[in-house]
């Protein structure tokens, strides 16, 4: 068997899992261990994120190799989804960050790593763990000794399984996407969500929320105080905020809303007052707006914006002054393909696409629907009464309306059709968020 002596459970965060014909499983999200009375807790397997965002558990017989930065099976993998048992502890969620006594009496050190070896062929057990001492410089950039020690060399300050620090964790998390770090946080326990949720930059629970059904979303902005929850509020997108905020008893809303960036807030007070199934209830606030003596160089500059979103990079709008919501007078878009097909210095008001219309904020949402998808466009501008340019309403925007609010969860070998068709089955209940809003 070509295997590892021993591994390190954080680097195997991510990682694919193959089976013997050399397909794709999945990939590693965790590893599954349990506590045993006199020796180093036994390794039962790996949790693995499969096509769909399902996590199912692979026993760790079911492992042939582990190395070269990939994980080989013996191709049985049961997709029933993931539940942790009594007595189950995650190494990454539940390991990392938690706080040891060392036996020779040196003191306290954090796990920063789990070592795992195997003993036999199909078992695999705690082998070493890698730590670290708080650090004894006054330097605030300075770090404690780390050192490697075998399981039986520390004490586990806490009931085995407690989670304690979350810094660790969450350097787990440092590269994974916003809706795969949403996936991962939905998958632990609320306790350590929560914790993970409080310890987590503004701008990353902001990017994960976004991806969450909107009870998740509550239930972690629930356990924020008013002012972290209103400095994530602002890092989210107008329209996600809105949704959110709709969703909050209605003095915590305004609350959030006055602590707020004025700005930010204001975006989101103006979606407030859309029906939630009507274009401007859809629509996003923050398009690229520009003059009609603009030219293609300075359109493309503004597209390049690495934090803009891919909808909204497609097309520019331009408008008459003033050029943030509500705008002066709606001319046209621009888009992207054709301003390739010009000279840089091509005035954008000579390329406007005069075949696309814009649609009235009060437009109903099975309309604008149906309108991306007869004309294949990205995005459609909205106008309010005075033709003003209000937002646009991306496929993105129209997508998480006709989903269903558990499609991330939901079986992957369902139907596009089905899961659409049960989106559409709760338009009921979205609709009475207008109510909410209003």
């Amino acid at each position: 068997m070509n295997t590892t002596a021993r591994v390190f459970v954080a680097r195997l965060a991510g990682v694919a899992v193959f089976d013997p014909a050399g397909d794709k499983v999945g990939r590693v999200r965790d590893v599954l261990v349990v506590y045993r009375q006199d020796d180093p807790p036994s390794v039962v397997g790996l949790i693995v994120e499969v096509p769909g965002k399902r996590r199912v558990f692979m026993k760790i017989g079911r492992v042939t190799s582990i190395g070269s930065g990939q994980i080989i099976t013996t191709g049985l993998v049961n997709l029933r989804r993931f539940e942790q048992r009594g007595g189950e502890v995650r190494v990454i969620a539940e390991m990392l960050g938690r706080t040891v006594t060392l036996r020779d009496g040196s003191g306290e050190a954090t796990i920063e790593d789990v070592a795992i070896s195997q003993t036999a062929p199909g078992e695999w057990e705690v082998d070493q763990l890698f730590v670290r001492r708080p650090r004894t410089s006054p330097a605030p950039f300075g770090k404690g000794a780390s050192l490697l020690v075998d399981w039986d060399e520390v004490h586990e300050r806490a009931t085995p399984g407690e989670p304690q620090s979350a810094e660790q964790l969450i350097a787990t998390y440092v590269d994974l996407r916003p809706a795969d770090l949403a996936t991962t946080l939905l998958d632990l326990p609320p306790e350590r969500r929560h914790e993970v949720a409080e310890e987590l930059p503004d701008d990353r629970l902001a990017d994960a929320l976004e991806e969450m059904p909107e009870t998740d979303q509550v239930e972690i902005l629930n356990v924020l105080d008013d002012k972290r929850a209103a400095d994530v509020l602002d890092h989210m997108q107008p329209d996600d905020a809105a949704d959110l905020i709709a969703q909050l008893p209605g003095e915590r809303g305004e609350a959030l809303l006055g602590l707020m960036e004025p700005d930010e807030a204001d975006d989101v007070r103006m979606l407030l007052a859309y029906d939630a199934d009507t274009a401007g209830g859809l629509m996003t606030t923050g398009p690229i707006i520009v003059s009609a003596d603009a030219t293609v160089a300075e359109a493309l500059a503004l597209i390049r914006r690495h934090e803009l979103h891919t909808a909204l990079a497609t097309s520019v709008c331009v408008t008459l002054p003033p050029y943030e919501p509500p705008t002066g007078r709606f001319l046209g878009i621009v888009h992207f393909q054709r301003m390739l097909r010009y000279p840089p210095g091509e005035r954008l008001g000579t390329l406007l696409d005069h075949d696309l219309e814009p649609v009235r904020a009060d437009t109903s949402a099975a309309e604008v629907s149906r309108i991306l998808a007869s004309y294949d466009l990205v995005s459609v501008p909205v106008v309010d009464d005075s033709h003003r340019l209000v937002g646009v309403v991306t496929i993105d925007d129209v997508l998480d309306y006709l989903l269903p609010e558990d499609w991330r969860s939901a079986d992957p070998d369902e139907p596009a059709s089905r899961a659409v068709k049960r989106g559409l089955q709760l338009q009921g209940r979205r609709n009475a968020r207008g109510t909410a809003r209003r």
